[in-house]
């Protein structure tokens, strides 16, 4: 045990009675309650009017915002099983199984919560809320805990709530991009940490360690290392018998996954349906570059370094906190790690600057433990005048930047193009006209040429736009390909590179835009091969924009379209025959009513997946993935029949649920043991 030093903070030593014995957390609790109120109000002030300012007006439909609402929208009308598919995207998609789910569950639970007063929109603009708030007031509370000091957590809980930069968890891009569920997922990390801090004291383990483990994965699993490192190293500097604590933590680890089998273990058999996202390609040396070009990261990484290095002496105030300030050059490692050994293995599925959002975070935490460290060895001035000297000195550290992205963002730019909301795009770009256009287009799909509405008319992929056509099934009723986000579904890579095959995304679908279409330029696709994939693919009309004006022969001068009708922006081809896609019949039940036909194989018109059975009357038909990555049935020569094709769990699913069933049954078997116990 060590003993207690003469400090006020960052002790074991309990600051009420002095007793050499650890802190105790009702005395700790109590005092904090007394003397937290002023800061934590100036932090949840400030982020509120953040917020207001940002999000108020209506839905948030910059980037891929709508396309994220419509992930809540799937499990609000086909359930939260993440196997089941989504035929609104891509010709159909198991799209929870394939993108982590958590984010949509919690935003569904709100729905269901208010007993479904909040409708779609009002739950998700409640979740960003949410979403914008969390990492700042979950900072706020792992750091007021560890250093004993409000108004010396309130920095570091001030720039992790407004960080942005490049971090996929920011401001810039987890919130005004809607890579939302990073920066859910990323304001979770602390509140786990903030229950580690007890295990780094204690020889016994949070049971909801395991809880916040899972949660991390199901919302983002980038953070999962993060999350998996603050474990092993808080069980590693802990008291006691290292070897049984890491036991311990492994197995807590453990049941942390375990709780998540009913998503990673189908996704892991079936990874082979999921596209890697791997654009950038980034390597030690660009994200160390990224890093260093920003003063304000910069001071933060000394500052953390030199928290671990006070940390390594007993008599320091940082010694209790020596785990927190061990978690930056562990997290470098493991960024180093999965920059050059995971990319030379071919592993693409988390990308180094996905970890870096973690590194980010547990460096502003190591320097906030040197800054209090710091304080304590010279108290010239009060925390509070040491704390708001501080954030102002962060502020103007930010403001000197090399790139376009700031390293803090400190308020919503007011531009309307840069927290646009869905009225107001509507309304300039006769969004609702479009969904009416649509509604009346013979039965089929829609294929949109872009995958988003740009803001601006300038020629830069990167410039302001929306991925509002994402709400297409939403609000015209209408099955699309394309207009969404970059996506790792099969059919996507058929229309980024003109195959289905499982490989690497390396370009994002904004820098494809007006470019190319189902892998050779816009200019080149002629009208015979455009309605040969537009059949198999059941396409019955195409949206575009006046900026592809030129490129456009493949339907512009095909007989079998009419058009264009301009709608705002957009010009609208209709097929002049019906395409129509299978008919749902029961839940992820579709049928298909095939003609007289030779012995073949027919096409469905749906995306494979490993999941589908079919049947004809009853009996069993063999199914197979096409060229195009479609669902084919083979049919004998004969009359018309009607195809029956349904999405149903199989194996790995099984096994999945159960694995989670048996872990939350341990953690509830344990949980109510050592209730019993005290």
């Amino acid at each position: 045990m060590t003993t207690a030093v003469n400090l006020p903070y960052l002790t074991l030593g309990c600051t009420q009675c002095q007793r050499d014995h650890p802190v105790h957390d009702r005395h700790v609790s109590s005092a904090l309650v007394r003397r937290a109120w002023l800061p934590f109000l100036l932090l949840i002030v400030y982020g509120i009017a953040f917020a207001w300012t940002a999000l108020s007006g209506g839905l948030l439909v910059f980037d891929d915002h709508p396309g994220q609402m419509y992930r809540i929208a799937h499990v609000l009308t086909i359930g939260f099983p993440p196997w089941r598919l989504n035929p609104g995207w891509w010709a159909g998609y198991a799209e929870l199984q394939f993108y982590p789910p958590g984010f949509s569950y919690v935003g569904a639970a709100l729905h269901y919560a208010s007993f479904a007063r909040l409708h779609l929109a009002a739950a998700y603009l409640v979740l960003l809320w949410i979403t914008l708030l969390l990492p700042g007031v979950t900072t706020y509370l792992l750091l007021a805990r560890v250093l004993g000091s409000p108004w010396l957590a309130l920095p570091g809980a001030f720039v992790a709530l407004i960080l942005s930069a490049g971090s996929r968890s920011g401001i810039e891009e987890g919130m005004r991009w809607g890579l939302v569920a990073a920066r859910f997922g990323w304001g979770l990390l602390p509140l786990l940490a903030l229950a580690l801090h007890r295990l780094a004291q204690r020889k016994r383990v949070p049971i909801i360690v395991p809880l916040l483990l899972a949660a991390i994965i199901l919302i983002h699993p980038a953070h999962a290392p993060a999350a998996a490192v603050m474990v092993l190293l808080a069980a590693w500097q802990g008291p006691g018998s290292r070897w049984a604590r890491l036991g311990r933590a492994t197995a807590l680890i453990g049941a942390g996954v375990g709780l998540t089998s009913f998503w990673l273990l189908p996704l892991l058999t079936h990874v082979a349906m999921a596209l890697p996202l791997a654009w950038g390609e980034p390597t030690s040396a660009s994200l160390s570059l990224s890093l260093i070009r920003q003063p304000l990261v910069v001071v933060m990484m000394g500052a953390s370094a030199l928290a671990w290095w006070m940390a390594r002496r007993p008599d320091d105030a940082a010694y209790t906190a020596r785990w927190l300030t061990g978690l930056p050059p562990a997290m470098a490692l493991v960024i180093v790690l999965d920059a050059t050994v995971a990319r030379v293995l071919g592993f693409h599925w988390l990308p180094a600057d996905r970890l870096v959002d973690s590194f980010l975070l547990v460096s502003i935490v190591g320097a906030s433990v040197g800054l209090a460290s710091l304080a304590r060895r010279r108290p010239r001035f009060p925390d509070w005048a040491l704390a708001l000297a501080t954030v102002a000195v962060c502020v103007l550290a930010s403001s000197v930047r090399d790139g376009a992205e700031p390293t803090l963002s400190p308020w919503p730019a007011s531009w309307p193009n840069e927290w646009p909301k869905y009225g107001a795009i509507a309304r300039e770009k006769r969004v609702i006209d479009l969904w009416r256009t649509l509604e009346q287009a013979p039965p089929g799909r829609v294929l949109f040429v872009r995958s988003a509405l740009p803001l601006e008319t300038r020629s830069d992929w990167r410039r302001p736009h929306s991925h509002v056509t994402a709400l297409a099934p939403l609000y015209a009723g209408r099955e699309i390909l394309n207009g969404t986000f970059t996506h790792p579904s099969p059919i996507a890579g058929l229309l980024y590179s003109g195959s289905p095959v499982n490989r690497p995304i390396t370009l994002l679908v904004e820098q494809r835009d007006g470019i190319t279409l189902f892998g050779r330029p816009m200019a080149d696709l002629d009208a015979r091969r455009f309605n040969q994939l537009a059949e198999r693919l059941r396409v019955s009309a195409v949206v575009a924009l006046d900026e592809d004006t030129g490129q456009l022969a493949f339907v512009a001068d095909n007989e079998a379209f009419t058009g264009p009708s301009r709608v705002g922006p957009f010009l609208v081809y209709i097929s002049r025959t019906a395409r129509p896609t299978p008919l749902l019949t029961h839940p992820q039940e579709w049928r298909l009513t095939v003609p007289a036909h030779s012995d073949g194989w027919v096409q469905t018109g749906l995306a494979y997946s490993p999941l589908w059975h079919g049947t004809v009357d009853g009996h069993t038909v063999p199914l197979r993935r096409g060229e195009l990555g479609l669902l084919e049935a083979y049919l004998p020569a004969g009359g018309p029949v009607a195809l029956e094709v349904a999405h149903r769990p199989g194996l790995a699913e099984g096994m999945g649920a159960a694995l989670s069933a048996v872990s939350a049954l341990a953690l509830g078997g344990l949980w109510l043991r050592r209730g019993r116990e005290s």
